[in-house]
């Protein structure tokens, strides 16, 4: 029996014209959104996804109430996390970053105006919340060359013209990243340009309900693709063909698979690569009774960062005492100062509290004991006593924060290092582990 057309166009038949997360039901849809199977395992594993729209709305509002609290009339956005933030809209996010091509302006009565591209338009018309489309918002050297400063003019121009239509006389604007010539050409409109990174900065810190059943979703759907790099790993390390890059792979595989967006780093390595750490994955062939670990920094389902690090043994020896003993640290290091944090504490509690490394461990530290995270690592920023700055961080913790806890131990000198870090949502009583992925039982002896 043939199916029918409007039937063959469904992503899942059993489903009626909308998805579980309120997206569009149309195996052809312009969305972008999570895949078949991530959908199947988020029903199995009992997650309910977010309501986008709500969720959309939810930011929207937000933003806007935080330009009426500092009494900016607008908030204009380049950087692409902040544009995803703002209007939950893609357009080739990793060449944006180096390329801004597109810009949003939101002003503080709510009207939404974004510059796309001009060739793809359609790519933003599924979010109502987006109430006027431009295009013309690139300057950068590579398509304008010697004219830059003349494109960059008649942006400023139009965005002059949003302004005085919806901020009236309010010419306070709130900017996040732009280049030279913008900033020059907004600055001759007479506009006041303020530090727009710190209202994006700030209002992403705080999640909401929405924002954080994606986050679960997305989640899962990472730990699913860690599970599936690690069996890979143990298959294949054995015979002694296998490269970090191989393994690496594994993950971006399972992350795309699912519907999630790309990996920020390249953050594995294995055996004595592991000290000192931050040495990007490569050729290097695995060899088995080794040192695997990595640091996802993966953006998933939803353009939500998952980001958590795992240690692995691999092989059928007996890790040394000395990576068993390494390893229990890092637990340590992680659940003592995990167990500080609640609604409340502030950053500079969580700088000088808690666990303190062991001296053999503290000259190759992590950078952090503790990140903010969200679209992408995000403020605040909780460093280690001996790198915290006085000021910069003068603020308690709040529920819907989500931090990452951190844990590098590696021996000055050494031939390993042990990495671990789980993704922590701050509740209204205390705190929630969101990270579910086992510690590897060979280096917990």
């Amino acid at each position: 029996m043939t199916a029918h057309y409007a039937d063959r166009r469904k992503i899942d038949p059993a489903r009626g014209d909308r998805l579980a997360d309120g997206s569009p039901n149309d195996n052809d849809r312009v969305e972008i959104g999570p895949t078949q199977l991530a959908f199947r395992e988020w029903e199995a594993a009992g997650l309910t996804p977010p309501d986008l729209a709500a969720m959309r709305e939810w930011r929207w509002r937000r933003l806007t109430a935080a330009l009426v609290a500092r009494d900016y009339g607008g908030l204009l956005m380049f950087d692409p996390l902040n544009i995803r933030y703002a209007t939950d809209t893609t357009n080739m996010q990793l060449w944006n970053a180096h390329n801004p091509f597109r810009a949003v302006l939101l002003c503080a009565d709510g009207h939404m105006c974004i510059w796309e591209y001009r060739n793809s338009p359609f790519l933003v018309t599924f979010n109502p919340l987006v109430a006027e489309i431009r295009h013309g918002a690139s300057f950068f050297y590579a398509v304008t060359g010697d004219r830059g400063e003349d494109a960059a003019r008649d942006f400023a121009a139009e965005v002059d013209e949003v302004m005085r239509a919806h901020a009236g006389t309010n010419r306070r604007l709130a900017v996040d990243k732009i280049m030279v010539a913008g900033l020059r050409a907004l600055e001759r409109q007479g506009f006041a340009v303020m530090e727009g990174e710190e209202v994006t900065e700030r209002v992403r810190a705080v999640k909401g309900p929405e924002d954080i059943a994606a986050m679960r979703c997305a989640h899962h759907a990472c730990e699913a693709a860690i599970a599936e790099m690690e069996a890979f790993t143990r298959a294949n390390v054995p015979n002694g063909n296998v490269s970090e890059d191989a393994i690496w792979a594994e993950l971006h595989r399972g992350n795309i698979r699912r519907g999630g967006e790309w990996i920020e780093t390249r953050l594995l390595a294995s055996g004595p690569r592991t000290n000192p750490w931050f040495q990007e994955c490569g050729p290097r062939i695995v060899q088995p009774n080794e040192i695997v670990a990595f640091d996802t920094d993966l953006v998933g389902c939803y353009g939500i960062c998952i980001d958590i690090s795992r240690t692995w043994w691999v092989g059928d020896a007996r890790p040394s005492n000395a990576m068993v003993s390494a390893f229990h640290h890092a637990l340590d290091h992680i659940a003592g100062n995990m167990a500080m944090l609640k609604p409340g504490v502030t950053i500079r509690e969580l700088v000088h509290g808690g666990h303190r490394l062991a001296p053999e461990y503290w000259a190759q530290k992590y950078s952090c004991k503790m990140h903010g995270v969200g679209l992408c690592d995000e403020w605040p920023f909780v460093a280690y006593p001996d790198s915290h700055v006085e000021g910069a961080f003068d603020y308690a913790l709040e529920p819907g924060n989500v931090l990452c806890v951190e844990a590098l131990v590696s021996p000055e000198g050494g031939d390993f290092s042990i990495k671990l870090e789980e993704q922590v949502l701050i509740t209204a009583t205390g705190h929630e582990n969101l990270t579910r992925y086992p510690f590897d039982p060979r280096l917990m002896g």
